[in-house]
């Protein structure tokens, strides 16, 4: 996809305005928040847009040097440098030009639960877990749990986690959706695979401004925390459940022994649930745009399958089989699939700005 030369025109000059307006000093408060929001946004397209002119402008000088006998050899092997590193370079930046899904630098709000499958699907959430747990500590995220129930055989019947880092969002995002396990239960004495299921849902975490929610516009209840018993059973009121009335939204957390962080850590959750429906909203007004990509994010969509017995993941969406499933689950390889889930995002949307 060629970018036209006046559009590198505008990238370069607006990218300048922008450094001279940081430098002058004269900015404070929202202006220089949000300049300084402009400024990084722009930066790495700018930069590839640098690199796209120059390669574009040494093309005639060097194509004139193939007259010059003394010339020519140096500039043939300079041309075929230029000409094959160009395309890649006018693919980088076109991706880069792309619009980006404003909540891709945020952090996320990771939700898993367990589906079908019993005991077997609570374990297997908490496999998924830890899988993300690892990946987040690869990339120097923190991961901080937000309210939870555990299976009593161990796993996870629901977990909620709070992802912090530089472009959450935006990485785990193609992770909503249904996943399956296939493997033989430790239960199971006929050695039997069977096939189990939990949900993820990534959702990302507003800033203030994002979401207005009118405290009169919730039902705030207490009651006694359930656990698996001994020194963790909760003796006070100190379980949250709000409800937002207008959509009915529910909320409980029960995690912490402090009913104000319960309360706090569940406002966050709702926050991110009413955002999340904002954003379907606008979403499905731009049902077009939309279709282009990878996956719709819907919870109800099965998106991979994780097959034990031989060892291979499998991602639905884009049909990609990767042999490397206990890397994946341990949580580096899931890099591989995330990155290709992305770039086939990339590539569609880009095919959809060609047509």
């Amino acid at each position: 996809m060629t970018i036209p030369a006046e559009r590198l025109d505008q990238i370069t000059h607006r990218f300048a305005e922008l450094e001279a307006r940081m430098a002058s000093g004269t900015l404070e408060g929202d202006a220089f928040v949000q300049a300084s929001r402009d400024y990084a946004e722009l930066e790495p397209v700018a930069k590839i847009a640098a690199q796209v002119k120059a390669m574009r402008a040494e093309l005639p000088d060097l194509e004139a040097m193939l007259a010059d006998p003394e010339m020519k050899a140096m500039a043939e092997e300079e041309l075929a440098s230029i000409r094959e590193a160009l395309p890649e370079a006018e693919r980088q930046l076109a991706v880069a030009m792309l619009p980006r899904d404003s909540a891709d630098a945020k952090p996320a709000m990771l939700e898993i639960r367990a589906g079908t499958g019993g005991d077997e699907a609570a374990l297997f959430a908490g496999d998924l877990y830890r899988m993300y747990e690892r990946y987040a500590a690869e990339r120097g995220w923190k991961v901080e749990p937000v309210s939870m129930s555990a299976s009593e055989v161990g796993g996870f019947k629901e977990i909620v986690a709070n992802v912090t880092g530089t472009g959450v969002f935006a990485k785990l995002k193609f992770e909503s959706g249904v996943h399956r396990v296939q493997r033989v239960p430790e239960t199971e004495s006929g050695g039997r695979i069977h096939t189990s299921a939990a949900t993820v849902a990534v959702l990302p975490e507003p800033d203030a401004v994002d979401v207005q929610i009118d405290p009169t516009e919730l039902k705030i209840d207490t009651y006694r925390s359930s656990g698996a018993g001994g020194q963790h059973v909760n003796t006070t009121d100190s379980a949250i459940r709000i409800t937002h009335l207008p959509t009915g939204t529910v909320v409980t957390c029960q995690d912490g022994r402090s009913q104000h962080k319960n309360r706090e850590k569940a406002m966050q959750v709702l926050r991110a649930r009413l955002y999340e429906a904002q954003r379907e909203a606008t979403q499905g007004a731009e049902a077009e745009a939309r279709k282009a990509m990878v996956g719709s994010g819907d919870r109800s969509e099965r998106i991979r399958t994780y097959n034990y017995p031989q060892g291979r993941v499998t991602d639905h969406r884009i049909g990609l089989t990767l042999h490397k499933l206990p890397e994946i689950v341990a949580g580096p390889g899931l890099a591989e699939l995330i990155d290709a889930l992305i770039a086939e995002d990339e590539a569609k949307r880009l095919a959809a700005l060609a047509e």
